[in-house]
């Protein structure tokens, strides 16, 4: 006798989440941060960040021994194709764009560069702390404050090999907000890392992204070369046995 009035609540709710949906931008489509709307080669990134950036002595002292490591021999992690992870992903190094598909209950935004892949949560579903598992990308989940999607990244994992360093328990807030100059779409993109283990104050970092005019994402894959590479010296090692 109660499955109508279950079936009424659920049709409201669902045209009220219907309606909360059209009344927010709709980020789809594909950006970058070169200012005319076109994806070219560019040095992005945080510029300087990591020589001014508010680190505390624990950060430091890490960082330090991180590229004494690796600067001697020029190492990094993408040249062994590893994906830079939050938030250093947020800042489109090397010009590569991004996608945003957005749907009522998710924003899936993919990075061209290692084809990085992130999930936004929009339906305010709640995650166990225990069932979140520590990673480079984190858990992400966002909420709207008028027309600036507010999006908060947590679960993960220390990071000490990009130059936005931080802890395993920093908190990582972007905010995207659309406007339009010069006859082109923008987003304003400001990404604020809040980690008192690694910084004495919460840095916040600006950036602009354009809309992408009749272009598309490409293939990305760094490990191609290495498996053909691998296969020739397979080859090789087969002529030289077939000539003993």
């Amino acid at each position: 006798m109660f499955r109508p009035l279950c079936t009424a609540v659920g049709a409201a709710l669902l045209a009220i989440s219907i309606a909360s949906a059209a009344a927010t931008p709709d980020l789809t489509g594909m950006w970058a941060m070169q200012s005319d709307g076109k994806a070219l080669a560019a040095l992005n990134g945080v510029g300087d960040f990591q020589k001014t950036a508010p680190f505390t002595p624990l950060a430091r002292s890490k960082v330090a021994e991180y590229h004494a490591l690796v600067d001697p021999i020029g190492d990094t992690p993408g040249a062994h194709c590893v994906p830079g992870g939050m938030p250093i992903a947020v800042f489109l190094g090397g010009g590569y764009p991004v996608e945003f598909v957005q749907r009522p209950e998710q924003l899936t935004i993919i990075y061209e560069v290692h084809n990085e892949v992130r999930r936004v949560f929009l339906d305010g579903r709640h995650i166990e702390d225990n069932d979140i598992l520590p990673s480079r990308g984190g858990l992400s989940r966002g909420h709207w404050e008028s027309d600036t999607l507010v999006v908060e990244t947590t679960g993960l994992k220390e990071s000490i090999d990009q130059p936005t360093a931080h802890s395993e328990n920093a908190r990582i807030i972007e905010r995207y907000t659309p406007f339009a100059e010069g006859g082109l779409r923008r987003l304003a993109v400001e990404v604020t890392i809040v980690d008192p283990e690694f910084y004495t104050s919460s840095p916040t970092l600006k950036r602009t992204y354009t809309q992408l005019q009749d272009s598309r994402m490409l293939e990305y894959d760094c490990t191609e070369p290495d498996w053909e590479d691998h296969l020739d010296a397979l080859r090789q090692q087969q002529k030289q046995q077939k000539k003993k």
